[in-house]
């Protein structure tokens, strides 16, 4: 690591060529430099792929940090712990830097590289291939600036991999407006558009050209509703109280600027979303998804489960896992063996529409409130297929005992089990699980992790051009009737807005908001649409930031609702129980309330009500008892303390600055280490 370069542009490391050891064998790597390196289609397809390790994956070991794990602690699901986020004051500005350059300064040192090649047309090899991994390379810093940018919202644009010179450094460390990062996002996306192929050298393992469009629509669309709801405030260029430089702003105009990533969303996700609207996996509406340890019956299910993803059209790219080549993940135990430390929200569930297209509470819905007195399976009875195929049902044949029976999973994951292991709602995790009754040891899982998925340029299309002209043209119509007939609901989305009161659908969902008022009926079914569709697929908390969907907590908590236990049949105390019980090892699961001791494993009716409250089993040191709040800082995270100390600032003897840096803090977080945010 050089001194400045580690100092300044925090995080940044040399790329070296570290990332292409595998093909270091034609020379001793003391006798390489980029000049003798980046001369052919195989060495530039190496150091590209060294940086595929910037997208989320199925992790080997640590669920928590797997794919379908990502939307933890969000209205759509939760953990056994909450994330500080929730309790405003615990999040803190951290010691460290916080963001980093690492990946951005890794593309930046290929691009820096190769190109001149590229354009000298000195690289040997295939002409196609050479194309595709300089797109690659485009892409690969495109990607790396999303996540950043999605994060600190302004950011520095570093367009090269910077000498290790303090002045140049501490240049390149001021931070860019987020709506100018988010153009520049675009511009390396259209670079990557024009070289990738629709069909990649190495198949859906690589990025292709519908990846960069997908991903063009998404930015682009996550800026368009970031301004467009964040509108007014400091979390906005030129906002009241936003401390970037306003030297910098140009002829920016926010509206003009709105209509204008909201049109390129609609422009980059049609291509895609015309390419696979007619050949969306196909759901047989099964719920279990598999009638034996190899057959899958449901393809729509068998898409997050199988390892060979290269059949399904709507998978544009992902990660394969094989046994035999030691890859594979913890995914394959946790979703079979137990309930993973996860379940879906009380609020989640009840989003899904019955099969005629009504919300649960609208007349002439056909929903039964005492079906939840019935269990999981008599809840979801005539339900969108999503909910249904995706949810541990009652004595499912997904569940797992030591015997190899089918005991009534849910129970015994959400009473006894240890926080890493519990069904924490009762509604069980489903989405991704492949079934055989004999589960192999916790780590083999070998289920393909997609990365890119169609699906989301049909549900982008729609948002930005119900954002944008408050209407749903022709293709966003026919994008909406194709998710919903897969779903198997009635494709009538006009009956279904009529039917919606939103009163009511604010009781669980936090995206019936926006800036503290509840959006149209029109917005929020386009948005409950997204929330069923992506359920698990870590899109949840990324939505509800850009949608300014959290200010309403600030002055009303929210309490996380999963099934209802008291009262049904679950409830021993009830009267006769006709579920078992137990545990996966055949023991009985004892239900224990002890809110004040801490040593309880449900939720208290007298305090909770019939339904299980997971933050409300204890009150012992527990800062979510009263429910979720938040503060608007949060939309963005704080850089860390050192990314001031580091860029010029200095402090006094009581931690005050007393010089300033060339960066600055996102509004209402401090500059030093230890304090949370404040109101803005």
């Amino acid at each position: 690591m050089k001194k400045y370069i580690s100092a300044l542009l925090i995080g940044a490391s040399m790329a070296g060529l570290t990332s292409c050891h595998d093909y270091l064998n034609e020379q001793p790597e003391s006798s390489l430099t980029p000049e003798k390196f980046f001369a052919t289609a195989d060495q530039l397809a190496a150091y590209t792929i060294g940086m595929y390790g910037n997208f989320p994956v199925h992790d080997q070991y640590t669920f928590s940090l797997g794919t379908f794990i990502i939307d933890n602690g969000t209205d759509d699901m939760v953990g056994m712990s909450s994330s500080s986020q929730w309790a405003p004051g615990l999040w803190q500005t951290g010691s460290g830097s916080g963001w980093s350059f690492t990946f951005i300064r890794n593309a930046n040192y290929f691009l820096d590289q190769a190109l001149p090649k590229y354009e000298a047309g000195t690289i040997t090899g295939n002409s196609n291939e050479i194309k595709q991994y300089i797109g690659e390379g485009y892409f690969m810093r495109a990607y790396a600036y999303w996540r950043q940018y999605k994060t600190y919202g302004d950011f520095p644009i570093v367009k090269t991999a910077l000498p290790d010179e303090k002045e140049e450094l501490m240049e390149a460390s001021v931070r860019q407006p987020r709506n100018k990062v988010a153009r520049f996002i675009l511009e390396d996306l259209d670079k990557a558009i024009e070289l990738l192929p629709v069909t990649a050298t190495g198949g859906k393992q690589r990025i292709n050209k519908a990846c960069a469009q997908l991903l063009r629509s998404r930015v682009a669309l996550f800026e368009g509703t970031w301004l467009k709801h964040h509108k007014g405030t400091a979390l906005v260029p030129g906002g009241p109280g936003w401390p970037g430089d306003a030297a910098l702003l140009g002829d920016f105009n926010i509206d003009n600027e709105i209509n204008y990533f909201l049109t390129e969303a609609m422009n980059s996700a049609k291509p895609v979303a015309d390419a696979v609207v007619n050949n969306l996996a196909v759901n047989t509406d099964t719920p279990e998804g598999y009638s034996d340890a190899t057959t899958c019956v449901n393809p729509y299910y068998g898409m997050f489960t199988e390892s060979d993803l290269n059949g399904y059209d709507e998978v544009l790219m992902y990660k394969s896992y094989a046994l035999d080549q030691s890859i594979y993940s913890n995914i394959y135990m946790q979703f079979q063996r137990n309930g993973g430390n996860s379940g879906w929200t009380r609020g989640m569930v009840n989003s899904f529409l019955m099969k005629n297209g009504l919300p649960i509470y609208a007349a002439g819905s056909g929903y039964d409130p005492d079906w939840e007195n019935q269990g999981v399976t008599a809840t979801l009875q005539d339900r969108d297929s999503r909910i249904r195929i995706f949810t541990k049902g009652d004595n499912c044949v997904t569940a797992y005992t030591t015997d190899g029976g089918t005991e009534n999973w849910a129970m015994g994951w959400l009473i006894n089990a240890s926080s890493e292991m519990r069904c924490v709602t009762g509604y069980g995790i489903k989405k991704g699980m492949i079934y055989t009754p004999n589960p192999q040891a916790h780590d083999h899982g070998i289920q393909g992790c997609i990365i890119f998925r169609a699906t989301e340029a049909l549900l982008n299309y729609m948002e930005a051009c119900v954002e944008l002209n408050n209407s749903v043209d022709g293709n966003a119509a026919t994008y909406w009737a194709a998710l919903r007939n897969r779903a198997k609901v009635d494709a009538d989305y006009n009956k279904t807005i009529a039917a919606t009161d939103m009163n009511q659908e604010a009781l669980g969902d936090f995206g019936a908001y926006s800036h503290g008022n509840l959006v149209s009926t029109l917005v929020y079914n386009v948005r409950r649409e997204r929330r069923n569709e992506l359920m698990a697929e870590g899109f949840r908390m990324d939505d509800l930031r850009r949608w300014c969907a959290l200010d309403q907590l600030a002055a009303n908590p929210f309490q996380i609702e999963g099934m209802k236990f008291w009262g049904t049949v679950y409830d021993k105390s009830a009267g006769e129980n006709p579920m078992n019980l137990k545990n996966g090892d055949g023991t009985e699961s004892i239900v224990k309330v002890d809110v004040a001791g801490g040593t309880g494993n449900m939720s208290d009716p007298a305090i909770s009500g019939p339904y299980v409250h997971p933050y409300q089993i204890s009150s012992v040191s527990n800062n979510f008892f009263n429910g979720w709040s938040w503060t608007r800082a949060q939309y963005l995270s704080p850089l860390g303390a050192a990314a001031f100390t580091k860029t010029g600032a200095s402090f006094d003897d009581n931690g005050d600055q007393v010089s300033p840096s060339v960066v600055y803090q996102n509004p209402g977080w401090s500059v030093k280490a230890g304090y949370g945010a404040s109101a803005i």
